[in-house]
């Protein structure tokens, strides 16, 4: 049949589109109101950029096409994120702080979720040239109240840092290999290949190690992993962060030390948001510095997207 999607990429019919077309224009306005600027990046790039700073956390989820005018290899976008990067690096090139907001389509190999579509339309936030925390609660407020102009129901917030295992990591001074290794143990929240893996570390690192996949829960778990944690600078700056983020969110917030999501992209706290209705999370976000010293100017960057599909879906 000629007329058949590929699976998992479907047409938006009029009721729905009233749907999305409504929160698009609410949230948009909530954002410049709060004096985000709206950018609006290409579809297609060249994968160089368009992979800039993310690591190998876009690659496999990028569709690749040839670019028939200069041969070079060509990505279309699966995240916005690093695109809006590059364009307050080079194109805007200010020196103070930068607020950007952006709306659009992109596109994934594969669901992220069971039953997901591969065609999100993605919505967000980001703020560049603010290194403390008081930007990661800007951002974070700016998403509670982007879902309560939604109407979402029974909202909650996850909460991590991927500093605490990275700091870890570095104090037991193991290789870049190895640290692959335990990140994909921790992610599995595999407990007896973590035991393995570690253990020829250092006992109070290996300890810290196999806690991680036990710190998750309600704001107990921060007392717990305070006192039981090693006392690294990185690891308490990095437990004040999160204190904070809880004080700025207005829904239920949980906490996991072992999330590591974008732990190649992120650099501190990590956010992401869940409502009744959505099978996997409506939003994300959290600091990625990384991504602007990748680009050649190192700016302090943190922001967050939504799904606008699954909101729409989740609100109907």
């Amino acid at each position: 049949m000629k007329w058949v999607l590929p699976e998992y990429i479907e047409d938006i019919l009029p009721a729905e589109a009233k749907r999305i077309e409504a929160l698009r224009r609410k949230i948009l306005d909530l954002f410049f109101d709060r004096k985000y600027e709206l950018v609006i990046p290409p579809l297609l790039e060249y994968m160089d950029s368009l992979l800039t700073g993310t690591g190998h956390d876009l690659e496999l989820r990028t569709f690749k096409v040839v670019d028939q005018l200069s041969g070079r290899m060509m990505g279309l976008r699966a995240d916005i994120t690093p695109q809006v990067a590059r364009i307050d690096a080079h194109l805007l090139n200010r020196k103070g702080v930068t607020r950007l907001c952006y709306c659009g389509s992109v596109l994934h190999t594969r669901p992220q979720s069971p039953g997901a579509t591969r065609e999100p339309l993605q919505i967000g936030a980001e703020m560049y040239g603010a290194p403390g925390v008081e930007a990661d609660v800007e951002i974070l407020e700016l998403l509670c109240r982007a879902l309560e102009l939604a109407g979402v129901r029974n909202a909650r917030i996850d909460i991590g840092h991927v500093a605490v295992f990275r700091a870890i990591a570095h104090a037991a001074k193991v290789g870049p290999e190895r640290e692959a290794e335990l990140f994909e143990a921790l992610q599995r929240k595999d407990t007896p290949s973590l035991r393995e893996l570690s253990k020829k570390l250092p006992a109070k690192m290996r300890d810290a190690l196999l806690l991680l996949p036990n710190l998750y829960g309600d704001a107990k778990i921060l007392d717990e992993a305070e006192a039981k944690l090693p006392r690294l600078p990185e690891i308490t700056k990095a437990v004040a962060t999160l204190r904070k983020l809880a004080r700025a969110c207005k829904f239920s917030a949980s906490f996991d030390l072992a999330e590591l999501r974008g732990y190649h992209y992120h650099s501190g706290g990590v956010f992401d948001a869940y409502c009744d209705r959505v099978s996997g999370s409506v939003a994300r976000g959290g600091r990625y510095d990384e991504v602007g010293k990748a680009f050649g100017r190192a700016r302090p960057a943190t922001g967050f997207s939504i799904d606008l599909r699954s909101l729409a879906g989740a609100v109907k």
